[in-house]
């Protein structure tokens, strides 16, 4: 029963087209997308992204990606970040004209979503990564979207947990959203006031 209920709970492709009509994802692509003209006048594989069976994939953003790097004599806190410790990473081309960035081995780095969220009051997504990059050492760790979350971009965290450096493309796709409906909560995220509600374009930094 407990199974049966969740996967009632998980959102199909028909309801995401609705909401998304209603500006939950901006933009917003009705079919999974594996080629795409990037550079040249002809189409060349990209790692999907658009619309599944029970989720979406989003893409990475060109505009916003930093890397950490070590400041001796620092200790990177939460509570009391200093932007220095991010360093903006370099946008490369390749042959095709697909753009990437580099996270260097045993590194961690923040990059930004193409697209707008706005997510509906009774309705929490999680991130889940993508299994292309899975199988290369980067870890997606991205928090949940909760109830009547928005901005105009999704703060991306990724470490490279392998030795060797990694390419992650931007424009195309990078982590899934797998949406998940409950009862109507008595706070929703926008009530509460959140502190990262309405983050705009790129890496928004941690705050208290």
């Amino acid at each position: 029963m407990i199974f049966k209920n969740l996967v009632k709970m998980i959102k199909n492709d028909k309801w995401i087209i609705e909401q998304s009509q209603k500006g939950m994802i901006s933009p917003f692509e009705e079919k999974s997308i594996r080629k795409a003209v990037l550079g040249k006048e002809k189409e060349v594989p990209t790692i999907s992204w658009g619309l599944s069976s029970y989720g979406y994939d989003i893409r990475l953003s060109p505009h916003d990606f930093r890397i950490f790097r070590h400041i001796p004599g620092t200790v990177v806190d939460p509570k009391k970040f200093n932007p220095h410790n991010l360093e903006q990473a370099e946008l490369h081309t390749d042959e095709d004209g697909s753009t990437y960035f580099i996270i260097p081995a045993n590194s961690y780095g923040l990059g930004a979503s193409l697209e707008s969220i706005k997510m509906p009051p009774n309705v929490t997504a999680i991130c889940l990564g993508k299994s292309t990059y899975a199988r290369v050492g980067v870890i997606a760790n991205i928090t949940p979207l909760e109830a009547s979350w928005q901005g105009q971009s999704i703060t991306l965290e990724f470490s490279n947990a392998s030795s060797a450096d990694v390419k992650i493309y931007a424009n195309e796709g990078v982590v899934q959203l797998i949406f998940l409906e409950g009862e109507p909560c008595e706070t929703t995220y926008s009530d509460r006031g959140g502190k990262y509600q309405n983050q705009g374009y790129g890496v928004t930094l941690p705050k208290v």
